[in-house]
């Protein structure tokens, strides 16, 4: 499958042409292209690398899964590694889909294998900024990776949220500990897994950047530099919730240790109380004889020993908080 458009002189003229007229459009001044390929088999970007003189090395990151979000420079080429986050509609769950793009003077050549993934929002915002497409590639590159960015952006807040909920259920007494406890190992999971595709996004975003390369022009560069400042803060927003559960798991283990505590002092002082009456009619069962033995009297010596050595230890462990 491939989507295709074609941007002259800033304005849109042509889109969802097959691949075979890619050339002619790029024959005419001024023109630049965009063409997404989905699942492509290796014949077919080896084909379309031939046609657009894209690096061996290149084609073969677009082809292997689990790239490092990167940015490579090639003599006529840039090769842009990236993935795009967001929550799963089925689920709590941040899914992370990788793309890669080929980044040519006139064309943005992106690949992904996923299906799934929706470009429609892009289409969308490069629709929506139309006085941008006069600066061809770097306009669309530009509304690639903003699009990513505001998802990383999206994607954290959403994980915000469910800390939030997870601190909220933190001091309930009631509260399920083995779902707390794996809703933590889930954010925590979750958190790792987003910082590994937005910590590497500041140093390609950072090379576009880069005035000795030349790569975005100055009109462009205010609208880079966003992009840049996004992720910034995406990634410490990152890395504070990553600390905030870390801290949520320690302050669970220690309410858990001091709920344990409080749970054997209150115990410990029953049994104590218990001891009481244990140790009265032990002393009273023995085989010899004791003051009040064989009377009534005695039973009422042992029962009020009893009962006024309980209460003095109950109000003695109920004032000190024991109990």
């Amino acid at each position: 499958m491939a989507r295709t458009r074609c941007y002259r002189d800033g304005k849109l003229i042509n889109s969802d042409f097959p691949l075979d007229k890619v050339s002619e459009h790029l024959d005419k001044p001024h023109t630049v292209v965009w063409i997404d390929l989905t699942d492509p088999s290796k014949d077919e970007l080896a084909l379309l690398a031939e046609e657009m003189d894209l690096h061996v090395l290149a084609v073969e990151d677009a082809l292997e899964v689990r790239q490092r979000p990167k940015l490579d420079q090639y003599r006529d080429h840039l090769f842009l590694s990236a993935y795009q986050a967001e929550l799963a509609k089925d689920s709590s769950e941040i899914t992370v889909r990788e793309i890669a793009a080929f980044i040519t003077k006139r064309a943005l050549i992106t690949v992904h294998s996923d299906k799934n993934l929706d470009f429609d929002p892009i289409l969308a915002r490069w629709d929506s900024t139309p006085d941008l497409a006069r600066f061809g590639v770097p306009f669309l590159v530009h509304g690639l990776l903003d699009h990513l960015v505001d998802g990383y952006f999206d994607a954290v807040q959403s994980l915000d949220e469910q800390i939030e909920d997870l601190e909220g259920d933190l001091f309930v007494t009631t509260a399920n500990q083995a779902d707390l406890q794996k809703r933590t190992f889930d954010l925590r999971k979750d958190l790792v897994k987003l910082r590994r595709v937005i910590l590497p996004m500041r140093e390609v975003i950072n090379t576009f950047l880069r005035r000795d390369l030349e790569l975005v022009d100055d009109q462009m560069a205010p609208y880079f530099q966003d992009v840049y400042d996004h992720v910034l803060r995406a990634t410490e927003w990152t890395e504070s919730l990553r600390d905030l559960v870390s801290s949520i798991l320690d302050a669970n283990l220690a309410i858990q240790g001091n709920r344990l505590n409080v749970i054997t002092k209150k115990v410990t002082g029953w049994a104590a109380i218990i001891a009481v009456p244990t140790a009265i009619t032990g002393f009273y069962g023995q085989n010899v004889p004791y003051p009040g033995f064989g009377h009534l009297s005695g039973l009422y010596t042992s029962s009020a020993i009893i009962l006024v050595g309980s209460l003095i230890l109950f109000l003695v462990f109920r004032r000190k908080d024991w109990i």
